[in-house]
């Protein structure tokens, strides 16, 4: 899968040209065959849940049906706030439903993208470098240690 995104602080993408839809990894004989593998089949079980999670979310909180205009980290906390209100809401109210819309994949997954707080360029270039370098190390010991307590 090439998801097009470079690896960062607020997006760890999967490893690019190794096996990653779940459905690659059904059946037997299909398990991962190294920690590239393995970290990209746990993210994509976890984008799989995180879509899910959205899909009701915006069933229940209208503001994530377009795309806010709130800092990055604005857009967080409100992830944050909304949860812990649906979560309340879910063990507190136990005649809680509410219908949940169907996914559209048409839908683009950047309604939250965050508002550029940094306007200089060449600075931010260097920054994004860096950034990437630090997200894919990150990811890379993710990978290994997934790997070595997997086998």
């Amino acid at each position: 899968m090439d998801c097009g995104f470079a690896n960062r602080r607020q997006f760890l993408a999967p490893h690019r040209g190794v096996r990653y839809h779940l459905q690659d990894f059904a059946g037997h004989g299909n398990d991962p065959e190294n920690e590239k593998e393995l970290f990209n089949l746990r993210h994509a079980s976890l984008r799989n849940v995180v879509e899910r999670i959205f899909g009701i979310f915006k069933s229940r909180f209208t503001i994530f049906k377009s795309a806010p205009p709130f800092l990055f980290k604005t857009q967080a906390e409100l992830v944050l706030a909304c949860a812990t209100l649906h979560n309340f809401l879910r063990k507190e109210c136990r005649s809680d439903e509410f219908p949940v819309e169907p996914s559209n994949k048409s839908s683009s997954s950047s309604s939250m993208l965050p508002i550029h707080e940094d306007n200089n360029d060449e600075l931010n270039v260097q920054t994004q470098e860096q950034e990437r370098e630090d997200a894919n190390l990150w990811r890379t010991n993710i990978g290994s240690d997934m790997w070595r307590d997997a086998t």
